[in-house]
C-alpha cells in the first residue's frame, strides 16, 4: 500500500470526535496526516489533540500571520496526495458546492489538485432536505469530488435514518483502498435487495435482502472511480451520493433495466439483487378474501438477469452473488459455471450476525481457478475490498493469470 499525505479537515458537528479516531488509524497504516479544524469543529474537539496523534501542527485560522507569512494554505494545498473531509457537515458541502472560499479549509479546497473526499455527517432531516440534495448533486457531478457516505442508523439527536459519518476504520479503509481511483473510466451497473412479485394488489412475495450489500458496493465503486448505474429492488436506504439510482419492483421489472443499462455501456456487471426465482403464474385484480383454511399459488419460473446479462455477446465482466445456506463452496462453482460468470461472491446466510438484514458479512469469492476469502466485516469495510478485488481480477479479463500482486490469502 503506497504511503499518502493526507489533508484532513474537520468540520463542526458531533462526529468530529471520531475523527482522532480516524488519524490513529491512518497514521497507523504509515500515511502522513495534517489536519485543518473549522472554527465550528474547534467548539466539540482541540487541535492539541489532533497535533498529539498526527505529530504535526493543527492549522484552524486562514489568517493566521506566522502561517501565512509564507503562504501556508497554498503550501498545504500542494502537500496533500489526497484531502478527506470527515465529518462534512450540511454548511461544508454547501460551501464547497458552491465555490466559497471564506475559510482556510475551503480555501484549500479551491486550492489544491489533490482529490478531495467527503463524509457527509448531519441530522436525517438535514441530509433529506432538498437543499442539501442539490449541493450533494453538485459535488457528485464535480470529477475531483468523491462523496463517502453517509451510513444511516441511530443519530445522537435520537433520530435513525441516513447522516451518520461512516466509522472511521471504514473511511480508513476507503483510503488505503477503494478510494484510489482503480474503476476510474469504468462503468459498472450493480443490482441489488430484493423483488416484489404480486399476488393481488396488497399482496407480494418476497425476500430477506435489505439491499445493504449492493449499496455499499455502488458507493465503494463510486468511491473507485467507476460511474456507478444502481438497478435496485424495494429497500429503505439512501441512494449512494453520485450513484444514478433505478428503481424497479419486479424480477422481469429488474432484467428489462438491467438490458438497458448494459445496452448504454457497461464494464462491470455486479448482480448482488436477491431476485425472486418464481413469481404467481396470474395477479387478482382484487384482493384475495380469506375463504378456506388453505390456498394454493401457482408459480411460474423469473427470467434469469444474471445469466441473461452474461449470456450477451457483448456480455460485460459479470460478478454474480450466491446466499447459501449449506455446501456453500459447491454451490456457488457451480452458479459460477453453469451461468458463464467471471466470478462469484458466496456467503453462508445461516451463520448469525452476517448476511441479510445485517450490517456485517464475510464471503468466499470463487473465479477460474482462485478463490479468496474476505471478512467478517462491515459491509462498508467489505465491499470496498471487493471493489480492488473485482477491478484487479477484470483487469486480467475473465480467464486471465492471477495478478502477481495477490494477497497471500489466495488459494488455488
Amino acid at each position: 500500500m503506497a504511503q499518502k499525505r493526507i489533508l484532513l479537515g474537520v468540520t463542526g458537528g458531533i462526529a468530529a470526535y471520531k475523527s482522532a479516531e480516524l488519524v490513529r488509524l491512518l497514521k497507523k497504516s504509515g500515511h502522513a496526516v495534517r489536519v485543518v479544524l473549522t472554527r465550528g469543529a474547534e467548539a466539540f474537539v482541540t487541535p492539541l489533540t489532533f497535533q498529539a496523534l498526527s505529530g504535526e501542527p493543527v492549522r484552524t485560522s486562514l489568517l493566521d500571520p506566522e502561517a501565512e507569512s509564507g503562504m501556508g494554505h497554498i503550501e498545504l494545498a500542494k502537500w496533500a496526495d489526497q484531502v478527506v473531509i470527515a465529518p462534512a457537515s450540511a454548511d461544508f458541502i454547501a460551501r464547497l458546492a458552491n465555490g466559497l472560499a471564506d475559510d482556510l479549509l475551503t480555501t484549500l479546497c479551491c486550492a489544491t489538485e489533490a482529490p478531495i473526499a467527503v463524509a457527509p455527517a448531519m441530522n436525517q432531516a438535514m441530509w433529506r432536505n432538498t437543499r442539501t440534495q442539490r449541493n450533494v448533486r453538485l459535488l457528485a457531478e464535480d470529477p475531483q469530488v468523491t462523496l463517502w457516505g453517509p451510513d444511516q442508523g441511530e443519530q445522537a439527536c435520537g433520530d435513525t435514518g441516513p447522516g451518520r459519518m461512516l466509522e472511521p476504520q471504514v473511511l480508513a479503509d476507503l483510503v488505503n483502498g477503494g478510494g484510489d481511483g482503480v474503476l476510474t473510466g469504468k462503468r459498472v451497473v450493480i443490482t441489488a435487495g430484493p423483488t416484489r412479485e404480486p399476488i393481488d394488489p396488497v399482496r407480494y412475495i418476497t425476500n430477506h435482502s435489505s439491499g445493504k450489500m449492493g449499496y455499499a458496493l455502488a458507493a465503494a465503486a463510486r468511491a473507485a472511480g467507476a460511474r456507478v448505474v444502481l438497478i435496485s429492488g424495494p429497500v429503505s436506504l439512501a441512494a449512494p451520493a453520485g450513484v444514478e439510482v433505478r428503481p424497479v419492483t419486479t424480477a422481469e421489472d429488474m432484467l428489462a433495466a438491467a438490458g438497458r443499462a448494459v445496452d448504454e455501456g457497461c464494464d462491470i456487471f455486479i448482480a448482488a439483487a436477491a431476485v425472486a426465482d418464481y413469481r404467481p403464474g396470474a395477479v387478482a385484480e382484487q384482493k384475495i378474501k380469506k375463504s378456506a383454511d388453505d390456498m394454493t399459488l401457482a408459480l411460474v419460473r423469473n427470467p434469469d438477469t444474471l445469466a441473461t446479462v452474461a449470456a450477451r455477446e457483448d456480455a460485460p465482466y459479470c460478478v454474480g452473488f450466491a446466499a447459501e445456506t449449506t455446501e456453500v463452496a459447491r454451490y456457488a462453482t457451480d452458479k459460477m459455471v453453469r451461468k458463464k460468470l467471471a466470478m462469484i461472491i458466496a456467503n453462508d446466510v445461516s451463520q448469525p450476525g452476517i448476511g441479510f438484514n445485517s450490517d456485517n458479512n464475510a464471503v468466499t469469492v470463487f473465479w477460474p481457478g482462485g478463490q479468496r476469502s474476505l471478512g467478517p466485516a462491515a459491509k462498508q469495510v467489505l465491499a470496498a475490498d471487493l471493489v480492488q478485488l473485482i477491478a484487479e481480477r477484470s483487469s486480467q479479463g475473465r480467464d486471465g493469470a492471477a495478478p502477481a500482486t495477490q494477497s497471500n490469502k489466495d488459494q488455488p
